[in-house]
């Protein structure tokens, strides 16, 4: 198993990995909570969908009005586009936070099977409640990191002319988020910083936005991006052990 491989691949092999019947049962608390999340955001988003695009539309200058036919139809759809990413950053940060504690569980015990410890590691749940505090306690730490950006890119979004580039520069971050997010699972489960998780990340950064990148585009699949995201923990755990990230440890001795 020490052998990396490209980001994406990580992806795909951790969905092998939840549907082996040894993890199978790890998969089905986080997988309840994310389909749950998933139904009321959808339910509340179609609801208001359409006022948050006519709100961000900005008005077309009297002396472009003989374009109307062109420029608003591709307005429409360019603002569209954005509401739906503000949407499922929405979705994926309060289902991460919600679902934090399963999420570092299912790391834990995928890591055990992936170095070949045990196909088949007991579920307690006991070890699951005690890892609570500890997995709450980090996903703040992610969000005081996530919010500041987000807000910025907020912001663009409602300044005319420079909102244009609101919507590749949320898609850049939220590429970046989901490495964050997914591959800090086996890393609080081994006590890294959070400060140093990142700068590990940034030293494979390619390979995090190779995964990150497939992540974005299975979770903005409805419905089965629900069974996406235990995936994302899977193939994240998967990719902490191939690329080394026990060497991002601090030695015996050193505090952490």
């Amino acid at each position: 198993m020490s052998k990396p491989l490209s980001g994406p691949l990580y992806f795909s092999e951790g969905l092998k990995l939840i549907l082996r019947p040894g993890l199978r049962r790890f998969v089905v608390l986080p997988l309840s909570i994310n389909l749950i999340l998933f139904i009321a955001t959808i339910s509340f988003a179609l609801s208001k969908f359409n006022g948050w695009v006519h709100h961000l539309m900005p008005s077309i200058p009297s002396y472009l009005s003989f374009l109307d036919y062109v420029l608003v139809p591709l307005l429409y759809v360019f603002f569209f586009v954005l509401v739906l990413f503000m949407i499922y950053f929405t979705f994926t940060m309060v289902a991460n936070i919600i679902a934090a504690p399963f999420n570092g569980f299912l790391s834990e015990k995928v890591e055990v099977v992936v170095r070949g410890q045990d196909d088949f590691p007991p579920f307690s749940t006991g070890e699951l409640v005690a890892m609570i505090p500890r997995t709450m306690a980090r996903e703040f730490k992610k969000l005081r990191y996530y919010l500041p950006r987000a807000l910025g890119l907020l912001v663009l979004s409602f300044i005319p002319g420079l909102n244009l580039i609101a919507p590749p520069l949320w898609l850049l971050f939220g590429v970046w988020m989901m490495a964050v997010q997914y591959i800090d699972y086996p890393a609080d489960n081994h006590k890294l910083g959070f400060t140093e998780m990142l700068a590990w990340l940034r030293s494979k950064r390619t390979r995090c936005l190779g995964f990150g990148g497939i992540t974005y585009l299975a979770l903005l699949v409805p419905v089965v991006n629900v069974l996406f995201m235990p995936a994302a923990v899977a193939g994240a755990t998967l990719f902490w052990v191939r690329e080394g990230g026990a060497k991002a440890l601090p030695a015996a001795g050193e505090p952490r």
